[in-house]
C-alpha cells in the first residue's frame, strides 16, 4: 500500500481556493489557484505580492551546549560567519563523496539553540545524520509537522507585513521576532524567488488566522495565494538549485558551483577531503545556465549537445520564463566546455539552439534595503 500524502495545516484553506495539489516530497500542496494560474501567479511576485504555504519544508532544531558548534563542524557554510538572529543558506554534505544530501536554511538563535529548515523529502536523512554524530548533551529533534512556514515574497511585502505588525527591518537573511494572534512568529528576510521578501514561521495553531490575515492585508497590494509551479519558475530564472533535480548526492557543490556556500577554511565538515580535491583538481563537470536563443523549452533530462551532435551535458532543470517569454534552465555540462559557449539541447527529437551562461536570467531583487 502507497503511504498517504502529508496535508498542510492550510489544506482546507488551499481547497476552498481552488488549488490544484500536486505530491511533492511526501506531500500534497498548491501546484496553483483556480483563477490566476502560473503565469499570473509569477507576475504578482514579481510586481506585487505572492503568499505560498511552503510548510513541507522540514524543520528540526539543535539544542544544548556547544550545539553551533556542532552544526558548524557538520555542514558546511561557516556559522561563525554570522551571530544570533541571522540564518545562513547551507549544504549537507556525504562525508565519503562529498555529494548533497540537501541544501538547507540555518537559524542562528543562540549558540545552544539552531533551527534547521531542509526539504522536505530530506528531512529524516538530515535529522538522522545529525542525530548520529551529536555529542552528549546535544539534541537534534525533528520539528516537521509542528510549524506552519509561509512565504510573503515581491516588491509591496513590506506593506503586508506592516500591516500586521510583524518586523520588516531586518537585513538579508536576518530574522526578528513578532506575533500574531498570541502565537510567536519568526520573520526572516529569505525567499526562494529572487525577489524581496519574507519567510515566516509559526506554529500550527496559527496557521490559518495568519493566512487569512496576510490575504486581507495585502489585497490592495494585488496579493495572490501562489502555488509550487510559480515558486518553480521563479526559481529557476533566479538559477536557484533544486535538490534532486540540480543538486543531490551524485552532484557536489563544486560541480554545482555553490563554493560560496563552502566554508573552505574551516577545519571539520562532512566531505571536506573529497571537495578540497575536487576543487584543486577541477570538476569534470560544471552547472550552467542556458538560455534559448529560438522558441525552445528545455526539460530535465533533455540532452545538451555541441555541433557535430557531441553530447556534453544534460538538462537538470527547465522551464519557460513568463519574465523573459523565453525557454530557460539549469544544466550539467562538460567542464571543458566554454561558459558562454552555444550549444543544442534535445527538444523531443529537434535541435534547439540554447546560449549558455550564468544565472540569474532575471535581476534580483532579493537583496534590496
Amino acid at each position: 500500500m502507497s503511504t498517504p500524502l502529508l496535508t498542510s495545516p492550510l489544506h482546507a484553506r488551499h481547497e476552498a481556493l481552488g488549488a490544484k495539489t500536486a505530491e511533492f516530497g511526501g506531500w500534497s500542496m498548491p501546484l496553483e489557484y483556480a483563477g490566476s494560474g502560473v503565469v499570473k501567479e509569477h507576475t504578482a511576485v514579481r510586481e506585487a505580492v505572492g503568499l505560498f504555504d511552503v510548510s513541507h519544508l522540514g524543520k528540526a532544531t539543535v539544542s544544548g551546549p556547544g550545539a553551533a558548534d556542532f552544526v558548524n563542524a557538520c555542514l558546511t557554510n561557516d556559522l561563525g560567519r554570522i551571530g544570533p538572529g541571522r540564518a545562513q543558506y547551507t549544504l549537507c554534505c556525504d562525508e565519503q563523496t562529498g555529494g548533497v544530501v540537501d541544501d538547507l536554511i540555518a537559524y542562528l538563535h543562540a549558540d545552544d539553540d539552531v533551527l534547521l529548515v531542509p526539504n522536505a523529502a530530506n528531512t529524516a536523512e538530515v535529522v538522522r545524520r545529525l542525530a548520529a554524530a551529536a555529542p552528549a548533551g546535544v539534541t537534534v529533534t525533528d520539528r516537521h509537522r509542528e510549524m506552519v512556514v509561509l512565504a510573503v515574497q515581491g516588491p509591496r511585502s513590506d506593506e503586508v507585513l506592516t500591516a500586521l505588525g510583524l518586523p520588516v527591518d531586518q537585513d538579508y537573511m536576518a530574522f526578528g521576532l513578532g506575533a500574531h494572534a498570541g502565537h510567536e512568529v519568526v520573520v526572516c528576510r529569505t525567499g526562494y524567488t529572487g525577489e524581496r521578501g519574507y519567510e515566516l514561521l509559526a506554529p500550527n495553531a496559527a496557521a490559518e488566522s495568519l493566512w487569512d490575515a496576510l490575504l486581507q492585508a495585502g489585497a490592495e497590494h494585488g496579493i495572490l495565494p501562489c502555488g509550487l509551479g510559480a515558486r518553480d519558475t521563479l526559481r529557476t530564472e533566479m538559477g536557484y538549485p533544486l535538490h534532486g533535480q540540480d543538486i543531490s548526492l551524485d552532484v557536489t557543490p563544486v560541480e554545482a558551483r555553490l563554493g560560496w556556500a563552502v566554508g573552505w577554511s574551516k577545519p571539520e565538515f562532512w566531505g571536506r577531503e573529497p571537495l578540497l580535491r575536487q576543487r584543486e583538481e577541477g570538476p569534470q563537470r560544471v552547472l550552467r545556465g542556458i538560455v534559448a536563443t529560438g522558441r525552445g523549452i528545455p526539460r530535465p533530462h533533455m540532452r545538451v549537445l555541441l555541433s557535430a551532435d557531441v553530447p556534453v551535458g544534460e538538462v537538470t532543470s527547465g522551464t519557460f520564463s513568463p519574465t523573459l517569454r523565453k525557454g530557460v534552465g539549469l544544466a550539467l555540462v562538460a567542464a571543458t566546455v566554454a561558459p558562454d559557449a552555444e550549444v543544442s539541447v534535445d527538444v523531443r527529437g529537434r535541435r534547439e539552439v540554447f546560449q549558455l551562461t550564468k544565472p540569474p536570467f532575471v535581476e534580483p531583487s532579493v537583496r534590496e534595503v
